[in-house]
């Protein structure tokens, strides 16, 4: 954009800054002198087209470049929030770089998969690598396979440790079916606290973590008295943990997008409500409802009314089953 005057008859040109370096400017200078502080969330990408008056692309651009300059961070369920340490890559491997040695200045194999796990979550499973470790550890790469042979072996420490990171509590008193509700959302906070391990955490080839391995017998446990056989109760452990995985598995890509865009889920709804309209407008009248109802979409809801669900069902099941048993 350019300023153009005159002056003494002379054509001056003075070029201004773009406006996403002004928005830039602005936050900078908000958090700078404290007026928003670590943690503190930074206006929507929706807010800003509101309030600077820019398209929805110029908004998205400044996010960009308020996390590109280590401002700002995205939290899973919460936005884009000023970051709590003042440049990420440095600060993190100066703080990682010394706790991923054990007194005698060694790496350890629980400090590597910690600072795996920050980065996973932070930035999200596509940039987990061990050199990309290494670099926050502030460590040479060959280094950490004296701890962790392999990528994959990395992974398997991971899951292990984010699915102990909280001692399992006491089965809960009600029955099977409180039990399961207890274990599933027990798995649920697990996904949510970090996103990318829903996908990674394989079905048909499990992998062998020993917590992992704890909360099936725990399933398998909760089952006791229903009638229900090993094999039985291993398919119903099975297909909870696909329902509160296959749910969760939707926190990476919304992270990524998130990382991505600088909006919300919600935020991004909105900017393409108008689309919405068009289309139910031309095509179906019950989406055309809904739409006017203001429905609500929200992973939680979902997770919550599809756990119901199908425990309703497997309650259903035990029901016939016993009645076939006493008939």
């Amino acid at each position: 954009m350019a300023d153009v005057s005159s002056a003494t008859g002379a054509v001056l040109v003075r070029v201004t800054d773009p406006p996403y370096r002004r928005i830039v400017d602005d936050i900078r200078r908000r958090i700078t002198t404290g007026e928003l502080g670590p943690g503190d969330p930074i206006p929507s990408a929706r807010r800003i087209t509101r309030e600077w008056g820019v398209a929805i692309a110029t908004a998205t651009k400044a996010h960009a470049v308020l996390r590109q300059d280590g401002l700002t961070q995205v939290v899973p369920g919460v936005g884009t929030v000023v970051a709590t340490r003042a440049r990420q890559p440095s600060a993190r491997q100066a703080t990682a770089g010394r706790a991923a040695r054990d007194s005698d200045g060694q790496l350890s194999r629980d400090r590597i998969v910690r600072t795996g796990i920050d980065i996973a979550d932070s930035e999200g499973i596509a940039e987990l690598s061990m050199r990309r470790i290494a670099t926050a550890l502030g460590a040479a790469t060959m280094s950490l396979y004296r701890h962790v042979a392999s990528k994959d072996e990395l992974l398997l420490h991971m899951i292990d440790a984010t699915l102990g990171e909280e001692p399992l509590p006491a089965l809960a008193a009600g029955g099977w079916r409180a039990r399961l509700e207890q274990t599933a959302w027990m798995q649920w906070s697990v996904f949510r606290r970090h996103p990318w391990l829903a996908p990674v955490m394989s079905l048909t080839r499990p992998q062998l973590a020993p917590n992992a391995l704890a909360i099936t017998d725990r399933v398998l446990t909760a089952l006791e008295g229903t009638g229900l056989n090993i094999e039985e109760r291993l398919y119903v452990h099975i297909t909870l943990f696909s329902f509160v995985r296959g749910v969760a598995t939707a926190f990476e890509p919304e992270a990524e997008a998130q990382r991505e865009t600088g909006m919300t889920n919600e935020e991004w709804i909105e900017s393409q409500e108008a689309t919405l309209r068009q289309l139910a407008a031309a095509g179906s009248p019950i989406l055309r409802m809904a739409l006017q109802e203001d429905f609500d979409f929200d992973l939680e809801k979902l997770f919550v009314f599809g756990l119901g669900r199908l425990l309703d069902g497997l309650e259903t099941y035990l029901r016939g089953r016993r009645r076939f048993s006493h008939g």
